[in-house]
């Protein structure tokens, strides 16, 4: 997982809640422009406080896995879907 996908569950979980931008910017003490540009994948970095800012603020929290050793290929993929 990196910034972008960390940006895009943010977006869903907020849009899940009803949430405006700037009532989440707000709640978790960031500017609307900041998560604007996360929210979009157009912030390459976002400091560790403000990312569970604003996980807390929408009741989500950081978990922490093994990495897969690689991406999965379309073929994993369809194979994963085979076997259910």
């Amino acid at each position: 997982m990196d910034i972008f996908d960390i940006g895009e569950k943010i977006r869903q979980q907020r849009k899940s809640l009803g949430l405006r931008q700037a009532a989440l910017a707000s709640k978790a003490g960031i500017s609307r422009s900041t998560l604007v540009a996360l929210e979009n994948g157009n912030l390459p970095e976002l400091g560790f406080g403000k990312i569970c800012a604003l996980l807390a603020a929408l009741g989500l929290d950081l978990s922490i896995t093994p990495a897969r050793a690689k991406r999965p290929t379309l073929d994993d993929l369809r194979n994963d879907q085979d076997l259910e």
